[in-house]
């Protein structure tokens, strides 16, 4: 009977795909190997799969690199490949650069003598903290009712404004350092922005006050009773805090991880180090032997670009996980705010408008709140909420690049405008291709590879001209 079984299998399995049905039990330990199953047909059966006759093609299968099973296929494998050829082709590249230029890095690249020609600039970010001041003595008067609400948006209109205009008066004025009037402008459009939520969300709380009865107010909404409505503690919570988007109240957590901030900031100081390593050793010199993108040479133009976008790739990463991971989660951590998805995965983004949507968090939940829905809650419709949600931005950009460099060709605002473009063709393209890869590559194709390293050059060159003419 065991081998009249047998048979029968091995009729069966040469059946073209059809894979054996059924398989004897293999033989326990410590079996003496004569089962009912287990005679000389039986022990041909059992080892059969291991047999010249066994079949092994039993059924219809793709190549894994096929259009239908490349993405079906975990490529961990071919990604570990590139991280090992990236390490070796740039360290090659470090080892050339040091031949050629030895070592570029200067002593005072975190601090020299003429960092002291720009005190006028540190006592005005040492006194910006007016600005929240007399913001928080409009909304007590506010509060008590000795203004009128047209005088009180008035007086915040000033106050906010004044935020800006004094930072770029003392930069243009005493003629700083590009990096330092950077930095300045810096801290001055976040106070700007953080006095705008302040100011909107305690008028939206007045509207919401006069509209809800008060018996509701203390029962429902006890958030907006008048008495809890200006706090100088929250304020200062606010000021500080690694959000733009004001409220009397925000997520905290328990406690304070100290060994993880000391170990966040020894991180900070060695990807700053790289940061400037890069910038002195590799983009100093290329910017240097460029020349300007649009005039001249435009294969060499070309050349330059794509080889300053490299290194800058790699400084706006480290820029990237510097503050947006590093910096922000140590003063959350400080301040146990509880809130930290500072950004999200916009390296996946499949269209420009996602990567604008994850990229910065913080600034994307101002727009949203602050800019894009009021314009929808005012009848506009999406496309010019959209559009001026990035006049915006590329107002406040070309204020943060062009006020240090002292020079307005508005780059920076037209490289930000130039996005709307950018994001009706990978929308379109993303539709037509029904594919997320075409998007994505796009982003950074635009962004990193061409839009940086151009931005770089156009406005090096111009700093140098306008030096030349001084």
């Amino acid at each position: 009977m065991a081998s009249s079984r047998g048979g029968e299998a091995l009729a069966r399995s040469s059946e073209p795909h059809s894979p054996l049905r059924r398989r004897p039990p293999v033989a326990a330990e410590g079996d003496d190997g004569r089962g009912e199953d287990q005679g000389a047909g039986g022990s041909v059966w059992a080892d059969f799969s291991r047999r010249a006759a066994a079949p092994v093609h039993r059924r219809v299968r793709e190549s894994p690199l096929s259009s239908d099973a490349v993405f079906k296929q975990s490529h961990a494998g071919l990604l570990n490949l590139c991280i090992v050829v990236l390490i070796a082709v740039n360290g090659r590249l470090i080892i050339e650069n040091l031949m050629k230029y030895g070592l570029l890095i200067r002593a005072g690249f975190w601090f020299s003598s003429k960092s002291l020609r720009d005190w006028p600039l540190l006592i005005c970010c040492v006194t910006l903290p007016v600005f929240p001041l007399g913001a928080f003595t409009t909304e007590k008067m506010a509060q008590h009712k000795f203004i009128s609400e047209p005088l009180v948006i008035c007086l915040h209109v000033v106050v906010t404004t004044a935020s800006i205009l004094y930072p770029v008066y003392v930069i243009i004025r005493f003629d700083s350092a590009v990096l330092s009037g950077f930095t300045l402008m810096f801290f001055a459009i976040i106070v700007w922005s953080k006095l705008v939520s302040y100011a909107h969300t305690n008028y939206d709380r007045r509207i919401l006050s006069k509209s809800i009865h008060k018996d509701d107010i203390h029962s429902n909404f006890p958030e907006l009773d008048d008495l809890k409505w200006v706090s100088f503690k929250s304020l200062v919570y606010f000021m500080v805090a690694p959000t733009l988007c004001y409220q009397l109240n925000y997520p905290r957590t328990t406690s304070i991880r100290k060994g993880w901030v000391i170990h966040q900031i020894l991180k900070l100081v060695i990807f700053t180090g790289l940061m400037g390593f890069i910038i002195e050793q590799y983009i100093n010199p290329i910017i240097k032997n460029s020349q300007h993108p649009l005039r001249g040479n435009l294969l060499y133009a070309i050349e330059r670009v794509l080889k300053l976008s490299i290194p800058t790739l790699y400084v706006w990463l480290c820029m990237f996980y510097c503050f947006f991971h590093l910096w922000l989660n140590i003063l959350a951590e400080l301040l146990r705010f509880g809130d930290r998805e500072f950004y999200k995965d916009w390296w996946n983004a499949k269209t420009i408008d996602e990567y604008w949507r994850m990229w910065n968090m913080p600034v994307h939940k101002w727009m949203i709140r602050h800019i894009y829905f009021p314009c929808l809650q005012n009848g506009l419709p999406k496309g010019v909420a959209l559009m001026i949600s990035f006049f915006l931005s590329a107002i406040f950009h070309e204020i943060c690049v062009a006020v240090p460099c002292q020079i307005f060709k508005f780059w920076a605002f037209i490289g930000i405008m130039f996005q709307i473009p950018l994001i009706v063709l990978t929308k379109y393209l993303q539709n037509k291709f029904k594919n997320t890869t075409v998007g994505n590559m796009i982003f950074w194709l635009f962004f990193c590879i061409l839009g940086q390293p151009m931005c770089i050059l156009l406005y090096y060159h111009d700093v140098m001209n306008r030096k030349v003419k001084l």
